[in-house]
Order: structure tokens, then C-alpha cells, then sequence
């Protein structure tokens, strides 16, 4: 089997945990994260996430806003930690075919009830069903300035 291609790195880690704040406040603590980093709620895929980078690397803490959520539900199962890896690719339906291609499975995205590859705020996602020791995996097409203004012009935002 040989590598994919198509990524081009990590986009982001998400760590599912019980409380964005108790967590944030440990990453502040121990490494430095600044004190302002806010915490935003997603009301669509109801989560409240603390967004951040850390050498190079973004990292969301994510928290489900209810008791049955992606992440609240991750936790009962596995415990608070690693939830999924975010690759970034420069190409998503070749990463997609590509992996496909080697056993993998897409899966639907929960906050949008699509499977495969679909706008999200930062650019084209998609998931595979198959984790890797116990982490999810997504894949990402970030936008490119024009397909961002694109997506803002269709959602209004």
C-alpha cells in the first residue's frame, strides 16, 4: 500500500472532553495557550469548541451541548482524549478514491447528514468510517479565497 498523495499534512486534532473550559485552562496552564482564547458554541452541530493553535498545529477541545452528543457519546464509550485527525488534502475526491481505493468506508457527517465530501465553514470535508487505533478520520480541502466567498455568499454570511 502506498501513501496518499493527495494529503498534505494535518489540518487540525480534536480532543473530545467533558468541559471546553476545564480543559482550555489546563492547556493555559501548562502550555501557555493564551488566556483569551474564546470558546465558541455550534449551534448546528451542537458542540462548544476552544480553538487553538500550539506548535503549528490547531487543536479544538470539543464538548457536546448534549448529554447524547458526538462528543458527550465518544466519552461514555472511550473516555475524554483524542477524538479524530483532520488531514488536510490538496485534492479531496482523489484523497477519497484514494483511500477507497484501500479498504476505507465514508461514513456521515453528524452536524450536515451528508457522506462524502461536502461544504463545511473552512472548506470541503468528508469522513472515513474506518478509525485508526480508536481516532477518527477526516479529510479537508481547505477553500481557496473564492470558493470561501462562494460559501459566505450562499450561507449569507
Amino acid at each position: 500500500m502506498n501513501s496518499n498523495p493527495n494529503v498534505t499534512g494535518i489540518k487540525h486534532m480534536a480532543f473530545a472532553v467533558r468541559s471546553a473550559e476545564d480543559a482550555l485552562r489546563t492547556y493555559q496552564q501548562f502550555l501557555g495557550v493564551p488566556e483569551d482564547t474564546p470558546i465558541e458554541a455550534y449551534v448546528k452541530s451542537r458542540n462548544r469548541v476552544a480553538l487553538f493553535r500550539l506548535g503549528g498545529t490547531e487543536y479544538q477541545l470539543c464538548e457536546s451541548m448534549d448529554p447524547d452528543g458526538r462528543f458527550a457519546s465518544w466519552i461514555k464509550t472511550r473516555g475524554e482524549g483524542l477524538h479524530h485527525i483532520c488531514y488536510e488534502a490538496a485534492d479531496i475526491e482523489a484523497a477519497l478514491r484514494h483511500a477507497q481505493a484501500n479498504g476505507a468506508t465514508l461514513r456521515e457527517c453528524k452536524a450536515c447528514g451528508v457522506t462524502g465530501s461536502h461544504p463545511h465553514p473552512e472548506g470541503f470535508v468528508a469522513f472515513l468510517d474506518n478509525d485508526a487505533g480508536g481516532v477518527e478520520i477526516e479529510f479537508m480541502q481547505v477553500y481557496t479565497p473564492d470558493e470561501l466567498s462562494e460559501y459566505e455568499k450562499v450561507k449569507g454570511i
